[in-house]
């Protein structure tokens, strides 16, 4: 089963919040969309954005793969033209988990936080360790991906643009990250991170762990950090989606290094829909079935806001 590891911050840097604001088109192909960030307004271009929930609420929702965005400096050194690139955006991206989580953030009792990756993944992935504890690196797709999820050369395998990246992305996002969840912690006694993906109804040969079953909702659960109350109100949520199965074919979730293993007060737990559920294959528009997925999250979101004291 592929696993998704715990965020891995950087102590000697700011724990500031980024927010990534101009965002243009560069290249279109029918519906299939290229978008690359301009600036952030410091000219980090840090890109992640934190929309505010209740000051008493600690659910905070994390949206990581969900953006189709590549900044100019990380397309500069990728292999691809942009018609080979959408396509793979198209494969990678979990199209519309922004908009899920949204839509459930505005239905829910209370309002939760949302913590919302607005780079691709193709940039850096904040749930990958960046280091030899990386299992996908077998892959070519560790924290900074150096293959396709087809296994083609996405860019050279460059440890000083690796360095470059995971400094102007990764470690500020995950800074940012243990922020948020330290202020829920703060505010509310406790922080619990409902972290929001998307996969393929059909594996991709990049995936390690590929001959497991692919049921509607895959529920990925840690056993220090995902207690029962928290994986049985998951599974009563979104019991109305079809079928669903614990850690397969994905496993683990996400949780800021800063807590991983040791405060129990932080709790996680991944959700990952299948995307024949709620949107046409790959890269698609949603369907009809989108609505069920909110409403199954909102429930979720409702649940553990009271839940688990």
């Amino acid at each position: 089963m592929a696993r998704r590891f715990p965020a891995v911050g950087n102590p000697h840097r700011p724990l500031g919040l980024g927010v990534l604001f101009v965002v243009a088109l560069v290249a279109a192909r029918g519906d299939r969309r290229i978008m690359v960030v301009m600036r952030s307004p410091d000219g980090s271009g840090t890109g992640f954005t934190v929309a505010p929930g209740d000051a008493g609420s600690p659910v905070v929702l994390h949206v990581p793969h969900g953006s189709r965005a590549v900044t100019p400096h990380a397309r500069a050194r990728i292999l691809l033209g942009d018609a080979a690139l959408s396509a793979e955006l198209d494969h990678l991206t979990d199209a519309h988990t922004g908009l899920v989580a949204a839509r459930a953030a505005i239905a829910a009792n209370l309002t939760p936080w949302t913590f919302r990756n607005e780079l691709s993944r193709l940039v850096v992935d904040p749930e990958r360790f960046p280091d030899d504890r990386e299992e996908m690196r077998a892959a070519g797709m560790g924290a900074v991906y150096v293959r396709t999820s087809h296994g083609a050369p996405l860019r050279e395998d460059d440890p000083g643009h690796a360095e470059d990246l995971l400094t102007r992305h990764y470690f500020p996002y995950a800074a940012a990250m243990t922020d948020l969840v330290d202020a829920r912690v703060a505010a509310t006694g406790r922080a619990v991170v409902l972290d929001v993906h998307s996969y393929p109804s059909r594996a991709l040969p990049y995936e390690l762990h590929a001959s497991g079953n692919r049921p509607a909702v895959c529920l990925g659960v840690d056993p220090f950090h995902t207690p029962g109350w928290l994986r049985d109100a998951a599974l009563s949520a979104f019991a109305p989606v079809g079928d669903l199965d614990v850690n397969t074919p994905f496993s683990g979730a996400y949780v800021p290094l800063r807590h991983y293993e040791r405060t129990a007060e932080v709790t996680a737990l991944m959700i990952e829909i299948r995307r024949d559920t709620y949107m046409t294959e790959p890269g698609g528009a949603t369907h009809d079935g989108v609505d069920v997925i909110v409403r199954a999250l909102t429930r979720l979101v409702d649940a553990v806001t009271t839940g688990g004291r």
